[in-house]
């Protein structure tokens, strides 16, 4: 089997590396959902909110931060207004807030979905925000002056965009996983031009739209010294060549909506379909590898809308009926699982040597990681969260439904020891 190495590990090639205090995409460095060297504290409550700002608009995308900059989207509830947002990290002071896409007609969005749920991503020189087949921009990090925008990549998302933008080697990866057309393409960073754009070429088994799209997040994977961009869709995961966008292999696995990050564990890469499944994958294949590069297929307790998070060889997931589990990456057993609070859609993170939980109701779950349940807090914040966290230092950005909280321990001895 060939070596696999984590996007995190790759950032070097995108520019300028990503320090620990910079969060700069959905799910952190590598989409991994880990800041491996924080040190928070293990109730996330009012007692340790250092500022909090409500944040107008409705909108599930989460925040993203690089140096002294927290930057997250959102969008008025009709959708006739998109907006980007700057705040300072220290204070909570708005920096910049820019209405980026004025849309008198919109099109139609889902109720449980929002105009501005794909998560933006942040170097040193730009912010990416994505609002779908409406628009697509690079901002000057600097200024929030708009250095790039397209409008003109279409796709009927139906019930409204989620897929986030990942950045690799100087290009934007976006999936348009919609109701009419299915696409993944790759723009130029600097200039917003296409790179290449490749038709999903998928037998979805249906000509029902409503099951042929998706809101999957890529995740970038080195096989033998190659990179590959591993893009989940409904009913399959194409993973293709970079620079050219040529697929390399697809391993169908059903299901649909797929809007979960894959990650990777040794020569594996753990995909789940949105429809409540998992595979376990060997990308070393090519063409169609589902009848040879599965090591194994899993159901129980998989969510349908937050990633999975790998600590100490480990996985753990909060399925959207409120189910804590933890199952063995090398076969998909299930070590233990636990039912806490009633529904959860953000991904979980790993920090200060625990793993934190965050409902749809407020509800904040840490556990200590291990092949049994050990439960550490639980604590109330806010009205519910749907965006998952950014980390930065010893600090944690929570996106409620209606606010922006900045959480640290205001002594940091009281925090818990890093392990």
């Amino acid at each position: 089997m060939r070596k696999l190495v984590l996007t995190a590990l790759l950032m070097g090639i995108v520019g300028s590396a990503v320090a620990a205090e910079n969060w700069a995409e959905f799910r952190g460095p590598g989409g991994t959902g880990h800041a491996d060297d924080a040190n928070l504290p293990t109730k996330l409550d009012d007692s340790v909110v250092q500022w909090q700002i409500p944040i107008r608009g409705r909108a599930w995308s989460s925040p993203v931060v690089w140096e002294d900059q927290i930057w997250l989207t959102t969008a008025a509830e009709d959708g006739k207004q998109r907006s980007v947002l700057c705040v300072d990290r220290n204070t909570g002071k708005v920096i910049h807030d820019l209405v980026i896409l004025r849309e008198e007609e919109p099109p139609f969005c889902y109720p449980a979905n929002t105009y501005a749920t794909p998560t933006p991503v942040v170097t040193a020189e730009n912010v990416f925000v994505h609002f779908g087949s409406s628009l697509t921009a690079c901002l000057d990090r600097s200024s929030a002056e708009v250095v790039w925008k397209r409008t003109d990549l279409e796709c009927d998302h139906h019930r409204g965009p989620a897929s986030s933008p990942i950045l690799f080697d100087g290009k934007l990866f976006l999936a348009f996983d919609g109701f009419d057309v299915q696409y993944v393409v790759a723009l130029d960073a600097k200039t917003g031009d296409t790179v290449w754009k490749r038709d999903r070429d998928i037998n979805y088994g249906t000509d029902n739209g409503d099951r042929m799209k998706a809101y999957g997040t890529g995740t970038v994977v080195m096989v033998d010294g190659k990179p590959q961009v591993v893009m989940p869709s409904a009913v399959a995961t194409i993973a293709y060549e970079p620079n050219t966008g040529q697929p390399i292999w697809t391993v169908y696995h059903d299901g649909m909506n797929a809007s979960a990050r894959p990650i990777v564990f040794g020569d594996l890469v753990l995909i789940t379909n949105g429809g409540g499944g998992m595979v376990a994958v060997r990308p070393d294949g090519h063409g169609d590898v589902t009848g040879t590069h599965i090591e194994w297929s899993e159901r129980k307790s998989v969510p349908k809308k937050s990633s999975p998070l790998l600590v100490d060889g480990l996985i753990y997931m909060n399925s959207d009926d409120g189910v804590l589990s933890c199952r063995e990456p090398e076969t998909g057993k299930v070590l233990w699982q636990k039912r806490i609070g009633k529904e959860y859609a953000a991904s979980p993170i790993f920090a200060s040597g625990y793993i934190y939980f965050f409902s749809v109701t407020g509800t904040i779950v840490t556990i200590r990681p291990g092949p049994e349940f050990d439960l550490v807090a639980e604590s109330e914040l806010g009205n519910g969260f749907m965006a998952s966290p950014a980390v930065t230092g010893d600090a944690i950005v929570l996106r409620s439904k209606s606010m922006l909280y900045f959480l640290a321990a205001s002594d940091p001895a009281a925090a818990p020891s890093k392990r």
